[in-house]
């Protein structure tokens, strides 16, 4: 039992790393219908964003984590302006490649500027075991349940209490009455994608300090997991990215201590392909008539 909850801990941990990955894809969808597929890679850039900061500052870890995510909101809402907004009225097709298009470029990127071998993360959250009974926390799994929850909780009044938040739930319902009642569709866009890359080096800075190590490619497996996530939630529903997510977390992680580590990312992506043929809409997801 005790090795049990163990497993529920950690995969706490994991799965709240997946739910704050996710909130940016299902932000983004539930705006302008996109899968943002570079938001794995804005993940990445965020961990190497810190990095730097460490190495170059010493900044202690609050000031390291609000310096990464100012500047992946910005480097998300370049991306944006550059080359999302241009195909707006483009088929979705094209967006979707573009977005594809943009990971491949950020990847190798960062490639070509910081090398493909791993950089190690400084323990910039120290690592001192927390007993709780028989059971052992540590301080980094504690920070990073502790921050996710605190972001998801902000999020959550940010959409529901703020001009610029109910701003972009008019718009995710209805763009074009949006526009007529006086709303700035492309700054709550930009609005949408600066939040949604900022939890995204949100993600990749605990992931990072989790795992230790930053590299070019290291988004893309989070990024896959955390899409499913918010498929599984029911993508373009903040509440079902967060659901989403720590359910991914917990399968994950009961399967590498019950079935198999090699058969863990098997399993989560088989899940998603159960629920796109059971329920597309996802858990907490509804059905939609569109007009053709």
């Amino acid at each position: 039992m005790n090795i049990f909850l163990q497993q529920l801990i950690n995969g706490l941990s994991v799965g709240s790393i997946y739910a704050v990955i996710a909130l940016g894809y299902t932000m983004v969808y539930g705006i302008i219908r996109l899968i943002n597929f570079a938001h794995g890679e804005i993940m990445m850039m965020g961990a190497y964003f810190a990095f730097i900061t460490v190495f170059a500052t010493g900044m202690p870890f609050y000031m390291v984590l609000i310096v990464s995510m100012v500047m992946a909101a910005v480097l998300g809402v370049t991306i944006e302006s550059l080359a999302y907004k241009p195909l707006r009225k483009a088929p979705r097709i094209s967006a979707l490649i573009t977005a594809i298009g943009m990971s491949l470029f950020l990847q190798n990127l960062a490639l070509v500027i910081f090398r493909a071998d791993p950089k190690i993360m400084p323990a910039i959250i120290p690592k001192r075991p927390i007993m709780i009974g028989p059971l052992q926390i540590g301080t980094v799994t504690v920070t990073t349940i502790a921050l996710s929850i605190f972001f998801m909780v902000l999020l959550d009044f940010f959409v529901k209490k703020t001009k610029p938040g109910k701003s972009m739930r008019a718009v995710s319902e209805d763009k074009e009455a949006s526009i007529l009642m006086g709303i700035n569709v492309n700054k709550t866009i930009s609005i949408t994608f600066a939040i949604g890359s900022a939890l995204g080096a949100l993600g990749g800075v605990l992931y990072s300090v989790a795992y230790t190590q930053v590299f070019p490619t290291m988004g893309v497996m989070p990024g896959l997991k955390a899409f499913v996530a918010a498929v599984l939630g029911g993508i373009g529903l903040i509440p079902g990215a967060m659901l989403g997510g720590f359910v991914i977390g917990m399968i994950e992680t009961i399967a590498k201590a019950y079935i198999s580590s090699q058969w863990s990312d098997a399993i989560v992506f088989g899940i998603l392909i159960i629920v796109l043929l059971i329920k597309p809409t996802g858990i907490l997801g509804k059905n939609e008539r569109e007009k053709v």
